[in-house]
């Protein structure tokens, strides 16, 4: 069975792994960069995601790249704690949450990949139209190359994991137009700070009008200091469509946060010493009513962009290859294909449409803005305005829809599968 992966960003790095580890082997990566960088700041796997990587066997390597936070909380815009819960393994799971730089971990991604497969990473293809096949006929995926040449690449399945400005959606959707912008900005970055709290904790504070987020990337550094991811946001500020790799001034976005001065992390100093500050604007797109065509599919950000509330694009992406790889596995031939994509999406597509409306609610993140309604000026302690039980739930009920609530995670089959067909 052939296959073609469109896009090497996280997602169509871990479908390869999967779709090795399923037992195929005649895999093209088709990325449409001439190099991989190894782009971008902070990412979290949560543990429904380490679980797919620790059964692909990667899970140790990619621990290495970074940190096992222990605990997640939330404060206000004065700094005064709203919720928080253990994280990973201190959560009970059985396995953790893992923080790490996106950039090294892609970079990692594609050597495992070589190292696995070998040399199917092809760069500077960038897709420009595919025909998606049927049950009898191949699909074919054509790639505009370097220098204003064409590839076709045919293959029995083309999984198209080529981002929010996915080109294989806009051939099904060319009405959809750009992301959806939010009307909100980040500014993100990492600095290298004091230790704060227990070193370990991620944070998060303001509320649905301005925040900031802030995880370790490291533990102590030679100076006692750790690296820091974090997140500046607000509403208003950058345009919609603005580069995603655009790089701007520290000091206009530190003063924003000039009163964000907490006794336990100083947020605009934190800014203002970034080692590179790149703005984004918040955006996503609409969940669609189908995503497979014939032998091809969307995966990833092509399939249902989302908001970063509730840090959880790179696991979906992970949840998604190892799903398509399970169906994919159990169907065995390429007369099996298109029923396994159809199969793939049942799977996965009701789920991220319903992960999607939760993040454009803030996800967990709506206590946050709650303790703002309630208690803008503050309060003397949070259960005064938000009751036990409300902050509970709200919790869990994002972390059922993510798929990582701690029992039903457990409890869920492997999506582990090998086929004795592939080839």
């Amino acid at each position: 069975m052939q296959i073609i992966i469109a896009g090497a960003g996280i997602g169509g790095l871990i479908t390869a792994l999967s779709l090795e580890a399923a037992g195929f082997r005649d895999i093209v990566v088709a990325e449409r960069s001439r190099e991989i960088r190894g782009l971008g700041v902070g990412l979290n796997l949560l543990p429904h995601a380490v679980r797919e990587l620790t059964e692909l066997g990667v899970a140790d390597r990619i621990a290495e790249l970074g940190v096992e936070p222990g605990t997640l909380a939330y404060f206000n815009r004065h700094g005064q704690p709203i919720w928080s819960e253990p994280r990973g393994r201190e959560a009970g799971y059985a396995w953790p949450q893992l923080s790490v730089h996106r950039g090294r971990l892609q970079l990692l991604l594609r050597d495992l990949v070589e190292e696995r497969l070998g040399d199917v990473i092809r760069l500077g293809r960038t897709l420009v139209d595919l025909d998606p096949g049927d049950a009898g006929r191949r699909a074919v995926a054509i790639f505009e190359v370097e220098g204003g040449g064409r590839e076709e690449l045919a293959g029995d399945a083309i999984i198209a994991a080529d981002g929010i400005h996915s080109v294989a959606r806009a051939l099904r959707y060319p009405a959809e137009g750009a992301p959806r912008w939010g009307g909100l900005t980040l500014w993100r970055g990492t600095a290298v700070v004091d230790p704060f709290l227990d070193g370990r904790t991620m944070i998060m504070a303001g509320d649905a009008e301005q925040k900031f987020v802030a995880y370790p990337l490291s533990g102590p550094l030679a100076d006692g200091r750790i690296r820091v991811n974090f997140i500046a946001e607000r509403r208003g500020g950058g345009l919609p469509n603005a580069d995603w790799n655009r790089q701007v001034e520290r000091a206009p976005i530190a003063e924003l946060f000039a009163d964000w001065r907490f006794d336990w992390l100083d947020i605009p100093g934190t800014i203002a010493d970034a080692e590179e500050l790149l703005e984004y604007p918040m955006v996503d797109r609409d969940a669609i009513p189908q995503w497979t065509f014939g032998r091809t599919t969307l995966l990833g950000d092509a399939a249902h962009a989302m908001y970063p509330n509730g840090s959880n694009g790179g696991s979906q992406a992970t949840l998604d290859a190892r799903t398509l790889a399970y169906r994919l596995a159990l169907a065995g031939t390429a007369d099996g294909v298109p029923a396994a994509l159809a199969a793939y999406e049942r799977d996965r597509r009701p789920a991220t449409a319903r992960l999607l409306e939760l993040t454009r609610q803030t996800g967990p993140e709506r206590v946050m803005q709650l303790a703002r309604e309630r208690a803008p000026e503050g309060f003397a302690h949070v259960h005064d305005v938000i009751s036990p039980e409300e902050l509970a739930e709200i919790a869990a009920e994002y972390k059922r829809a993510a798929g990582f609530h701690p029992a039903e995670l457990a409890e869920r089959p492997s999506l582990s599968a090998v086929t004795g067909n592939a080839q």
